[in-house]
């Protein structure tokens, strides 16, 4: 999120910056032999640049894009553009949330807006296993504030002694006319409601807060159980021992040369096998994505290091304001096999070789010569059966090809056992060409995805024609 802006002349200078109010979330529940870690994040501007994307990692610092570094989560609510995601895990491992900023930048409003009279919602995904996530939903946190003009870069954290969430966001409330974004946080169980929001953190004067992400920090190291990085001009650290207590100021980075000036969007790693942290940092002056600080006490500013040149590396898309999840064993084997690196390919007409498979307003067809990400799926396994496979949209993923009345639309995965039925076929041998293929119904084996005046159906194929329409091929 933008860094500190002091005055309103600011405003335009720090606009390609963004705010975040992150948490890791605790407890860790990773055991020290578990593989993996998994970064959620934005990668960029744009409708597509602001939506969701996950990165894996074997051990916290070499990344790589998972589903080929295309997005895995779209926004269809608000704005329909998301930044600043936090994974929240619950205490028991039961499910999951991603709480992300309703922000699209140069597609629905501009900076100005956006900071003056933005979108006061936060919106929120579910999922009971990291792969599977509902659709999103709008969850306003800053409407009951008073001036409020926003609500960006959420986090939440779980919080024992009131045994639900400490939910909390930066929202711009004015001061004397000028821009001044603060901290606020309200508790919450499930993401759909929320007490009256208080005020978190409040710098003096007209200083803004920012970028804040607190980690959980075991007894025997340091003075405090959690340690927050915040960019206040500098990236200042804070310690305390409750999560809604009194914080600490333990110094900042400009000792290794980082500054607010510099970097932003702090965000803290635990290493699952040793008493080591990274917090990743945003070279956003630089506009080179995040990069990695170590610390064997993240409550002492003088022992954080710069990394060697050569020793990480953040895959192929650019990383921005995210949050890092220490993954089990479990958790890791289901998002690389959900996610694994299946390539887009385009389902080409075999008697129209000039048009393509394609939706649009969700519905499917076949069009002449279409290049865009409309016509473009990844062949996942199918979601019912073996041997099958299932068509999912690459601008719109998590939906998929799916008859319906035999008829077909591009649908959203709802996880039930019709829907995995309906989106599922047998590829076998081109029904007018071996060479091609056709592609059969997993719950209705008497038909076979056809087009008929352009459309996409589900139907008996009887002559040479249908057999003809019933034909396509895959190409990338």
């Amino acid at each position: 999120m933008p860094a500190v802006l002091s005055r309103l002349a600011a405003i335009f200078v720090a606009a390609c910056l963004l705010f975040t109010a992150q948490v890791v979330t605790a407890p860790q529940r990773a055991a020290a032999a578990d593989p993996g870690y998994l970064m959620t994040h934005f990668i960029g501007e744009g409708s597509t640049g602001q939506q969701m994307y996950f990165s894996y990692s074997a051990d916290g610092l070499n990344w790589t894009d998972l589903n080929g570094g295309g997005m895995t989560l779209r926004s269809t609510v608000g704005t329909r553009g998301v930044r600043d995601p936090a994974l929240v895990r619950s205490p028991d491992g039961s499910k999951y949330w991603i709480i992300a900023t309703d922000l699209c930048i140069d597609c629905g409003q501009t900076w100005s807006q956006s900071i003056n009279d933005g979108s006061r919602n936060l919106v929120v995904w579910e999922s009971t296993d990291l792969v599977t996530w509902s659709q999103p939903w709008l969850l306003n946190v800053a409407g009951q504030i008073p001036d409020g003009r926003n609500a960006w870069a959420p986090e939440a954290i779980w919080d024992p002694a009131g045994n639900d969430y400490v939910l909390y966001w930066a929202t711009n409330k004015p001061l004397n006319g000028a821009t001044k974004h603060r901290i606020y946080y309200a508790r919450t169980t499930d993401f759909r409601s929320i007490t009256t929001p208080q005020i978190y953190i409040d710098r003096p004067g007209t200083q803004e807060i920012i970028d804040t992400q607190i980690v959980e920090v075991p007894s025997g190291v340091g003075n405090y159980r959690y340690v927050r990085a915040s960019g206040d001009g500098q990236i200042t650290l804070e310690g305390s021992n409750s999560i809604l207590g009194t914080w600490t100021n333990l110094g900042n980075l400009s000792g290794i040369g980082l500054t607010g000036s510099q970097v932003e969007g702090p965000m803290w790693m635990k290493f699952r096998d040793r008493n080591e942290w990274t917090l990743y940092l945003d070279q956003y002056a630089a506009g080179k994505g995040y990069m990695p600080v170590t610390t064997t006490n993240p409550s002492a500013s003088g022992t954080y290091t710069l990394p060697t040149s050569g020793t990480y590396s953040l895959g192929g898309t650019k990383k921005r304001h995210g949050s890092i999840l220490n993954l089990t064993a479990a958790e890791d084997a289901r998002i690389q096999a959900r996610w694994a690196n299946t390539p887009a390919q385009r389902l080409q007409s075999f008697n129209f070789q000039d048009r393509y498979v394609r939706h649009t307003n969700f519905d499917v067809r076949i069009d002449q010569n279409v290049t865009n990400d409309d016509a473009k799926f990844r062949p996942r396994p199918g979601l019912a059966g073996s041997g099958t496979v299932s068509f999912e949209s690459v601008n719109f993923p998590g939906y998929y090809l799916r008859h319906s009345n035999y008829d077909f639309q591009l649908a959203y995965n709802d996880g039930t056992a019709q829907f995995a039925a309906d989106a599922t076929f047998r590829q076998v041998a081109g029904l007018a060409d071996s060479s091609w293929s056709s592609f059969q119904s997993y719950n209705h084996p008497d038909r076979y995805i056809r087009h008929y005046a352009y459309q996409l159906k589900l139907e008996p194929i009887t002559n040479a024609t249908g057999r003809g329409d019933a034909t396509f091929r895959l190409t990338s």
